[in-house]
């Protein structure tokens, strides 16, 4: 297979994780890809046990549990969410609302722990999402605490909205990081999801440098403004904790 081949199957493959499930002519329109490419993609990826067909018609695609397995693997040479996590649970308790723990993958977070809350109106992301660092607290978050180079290159590229209130403008971009800077926790109101707030903070690593974020997210008629002192304090204690414990 060549390097061109293997790059669109796992292209399909991330996308088919992301969309699932999903049609071929709507995959192909997501990866940009002629339809006989992604096709035989589909095909090979099934042949070897990573996506399977449902049994609608017209045919869907969805992932195996192959990928639950080898993020499984992954996941368990890395302490970081083991460390955190007893800290999570202290700010899950103390806030009552959805705390979210997500790591850096390119120019994306990755969500990879969610602790729920109670309460049966709630903000809810699966696992292995992938967030936009402009479009998320624990995003912000995380773009205040990395370089100037890097916020200054990621707001060169395309900030696609999300809702209408996602930041698009990279001007606006550059002064929410400053004020993040400022303040030590983000606030996102209804930037990723209509209805849901969320404030964050990033965590650092022994070098000072973002390794995560985590936030506390809520439906925007609970996380109201006169609130968001009280989290903002709490993701970031939270995210301190965790830095020093990985120190």
């Amino acid at each position: 297979m060549s390097t061109t081949s293997v790059v669109s199957a796992f292209r399909v493959l991330e996308e088919v994780a992301r969309m699932q499930p999903v049609g071929l002519s709507e995959l192909a329109r997501a990866v940009e890809l002629p339809k006989s490419t992604v096709q035989r993609c589909l095909l090979t990826l099934h042949d070897i046990g990573w996506l399977r067909p449902t049994n609608t018609q017209p045919t869907r695609w969805k992932l195996t549990y192959r990928a639950f397995s080898v993020g499984t693997q992954a996941a368990d040479q890395d302490t970081f969410r083991d460390t955190a996590l007893p800290f999570l649970s202290d700010l899950q308790l103390a806030t009552t609302e959805t705390i979210h723990l997500t790591v850096p993958d390119g120019d994306e977070l990755i969500l990879i722990e969610r602790l729920d809350t109670p309460h049966q109106l709630r903000a809810f992301l699966p696992l292995g999402t992938r967030i936009p660092l402009h479009a998320s607290a624990t995003g912000l978050a995380f773009l205040a605490a990395s370089s100037d180079e890097f916020v200054e290159s990621y707001g060169a590229t395309a900030l696609l909205a999300r809702t209408p209130n996602t930041i698009t403008d990279p001007d606006v971009l550059h002064s929410t990081v400053e004020k993040i800077r400022r303040q030590g926790y983000s606030v996102n109101e209804q930037g990723l999801s209509t209805g849901i707030t969320a404030l964050g903070a990033a965590i650092l690593g022994p070098r000072g440098e973002p390794i995560g974020s985590v936030s506390v997210s809520g439906p925007s008629s609970r996380m109201t403004p006169d609130k968001f002192e009280f989290f903002g304090r709490a993701v970031c204690e939270a995210a301190q904790q965790v830095h020093a414990a990985l120190i």
